[in-house]
This record gives C-alpha cells, sequence and structure tokens, in this order.
C-alpha cells in the first residue's frame, strides 16, 4: 500500500513538472480584477502628441460660404507629380504638406514662419486658428502628423516600422501591432529609445506589472523605438545549434526520467526494508 501511495504521489508531480507554464510570459501578473485596479486606468491623463523638427504637417482651413476666396490662398492648391521612372503624371493629384524646419517652424501661406515645434497638436491648431483669424472670419484649422510613426524590434512576431494614424499610440498598442511578443521575447525588461531634441533617451519597463499604466512613458512619441530582448531560454538556446538542441533536451529528458526512476527504486528498498 506504501508503495502505490508513493508512486501516485511521484509520478504525477513529474508528469505536471513537464507541462508548467513558465510565469514570466503572462501580462501585469499583480494586476487584480477589482475597482481600484480599473479605476487607475480609467484615469490616465489625456495624452496629445507633441509637434517636433521635420515632422510633416497636413494643414487645411476652412471657413464660411462667403469667406471662400480667402480661405483658399491658405489651402495650397494639389500637386501632381512623375514617379519615378514613368512619363506619364501621377492621375490622381496630392494635398501639399509642410515638413517643420530645423528651427521649429513651417512656411505658412500668406502668414509667414510659425514656430510649431514643441507644442501640442491642440497649441498648434489654436495657434494656426489665431493667425489666421487675422485675414478670415471664424477659421477652421484642421492639423494632423502624417509622419507620426513607431518602430518595435526583437522577439515580436512582425518586427518594423508602425504607421500611427491616430492621435496617440502606447505601448500595449505597439505590441499588438507588431503582432505580439513571441514566448521568447522577455517581458520584464523591454527598452524604450526615444529622440528629444538630437539626444537619445533610454527608458526600461517590465510588461509583467501594472505600473506600466501609470509610467509616463505609457504613450508614444513619434518615431520611439521598441527593442524586446530574448529571454534567457532563448539565449540558451542561441548557444546551440538545432541539433545540438535536440540531443540537450533528449539527454535532459532522459536523465530526469532515471532520476525519477533512482529515486523510486531508493524508496521501495527502505520501504521493503522495514
Amino acid at each position: 500500500m506504501k508503495i502505490k501511495i508513493l508512486l501516485t504521489l511521484i509520478f504525477p508531480a513529474f508528469f505536471f513538472s513537464c507541462m508548467s507554464l513558465p510565469k514570466d510570459v503572462v501580462y501585469f501578473q499583480d494586476l487584480k480584477t477589482n475597482q481600484q485596479s480599473l479605476q487607475m486606468i480609467s484615469n490616465q491623463e489625456v495624452h496629445e502628441p507633441v509637434i517636433k523638427k521635420f515632422d510633416e504637417l497636413l494643414i487645411t482651413v476652412t471657413a464660411p460660404v462667403l469667406d471662400q476666396e480667402t480661405v483658399a490662398q491658405f489651402n495650397p492648391p494639389l500637386i501632381s507629380y512623375l514617379t519615378p521612372g514613368e512619363t506619364n503624371i501621377q492621375q490622381s493629384p496630392t494635398i501639399q504638406t509642410y515638413i517643420v524646419d530645423h528651427d521649429g517652424t513651417i512656411n505658412f501661406p500668406i502668414i509667414g514662419r510659425i514656430s510649431l515645434a514643441g507644442l501640442t497638436k491642440s497649441q498648434a491648431n489654436e495657434s494656426l486658428r489665431k493667425s489666421v483669424s487675422d485675414y478670415v472670419k471664424n477659421p477652421v484649422v484642421i492639423l494632423k502628423i502624417i509622419s507620426f510613426k513607431v518602430t518595435v524590434l526583437g522577439e515580436v512576431h512582425r518586427p518594423g516600422p508602425i504607421r500611427v494614424t491616430q492621435d496617440r499610440i502606447s505601448i500595449l498598442d505597439a505590441v499588438g501591432a507588431a503582432g505580439d511578443l513571441t514566448i521568447y521575447g522577455n517581458r520584464k525588461n523591454v527598452l524604450l529609445i526615444r529622440d528629444n531634441n538630437g539626444s537619445r533617451e533610454y527608458f526600461r519597463f517590465n510588461l509583467t506589472s501594472s505600473e506600466l499604466f501609470t509610467s509616463p512613458f505609457y504613450y508614444l512619441q513619434q518615431d520611439d523605438i521598441l527593442v524586446v530582448d530574448p529571454n534567457k531560454s532563448k539565449q540558451i538556446e542561441s548557444k546551440y545549434s538545432t541539433a545540438d538542441g535536440y540531443k540537450l533536451s533528449i539527454f535532459s529528458m532522459i536523465f530526469g526520467a532515471l532520476s525519477i526512476v533512482a529515486s523510486t527504486t531508493v524508496a521501495i528498498i527502505s520501504l521493503n526494508k522495514k
């Protein structure tokens, strides 16, 4: 009877130990589904992208019907262009855009140089609206950053640049757009690289902790780069070829099984002596 009980305890433990899921792959392990946690997320302050040097902006001005002739001066005409290697002009005209210069300004029609770098989107809108108001009554200015992109590299399923079409993108949005981390991604030490006025800044964060939601870097900026390093399992695996890795895994399984058998045999012998 003692032998049966011993075997009943040993073999299930061995079986389930082989099937255990590493805790390192679970997101937000400390986050409980309660009102306090949900409140922390819902109170996330509103984030707006900040216009930077060399951003490409799409700006249009509209106004009441009576001012259409005046408004037209602030909207550059559509342009057609030649595609490299072709002789026919592009059939679909495109709207002209503005590139923020190295001094942080754009050259806007009629008004001239306007400083926009360092302003949020709403602040830039208001600055342009006030300037246009000197010429047009009740103008409406629509501004969009069309060069907004972030890049995700490393242990994700679809690494590369991600074009952002909305006003903001979070770290989780970027990770999702990259197809999520692979099983080998180190979720506890993801690197964020940010260009801040020509100088590189580096930040690290933990995807397994709910503190990410209150991080000042939760929302990304233009040209941010996320780098997901490989975890220890991937680093160890990379030291061996595919064949060596397979041999190593087989050897580990055999060694583990022999250890269980040896332990069981010793236990059986000990019980028989009693």
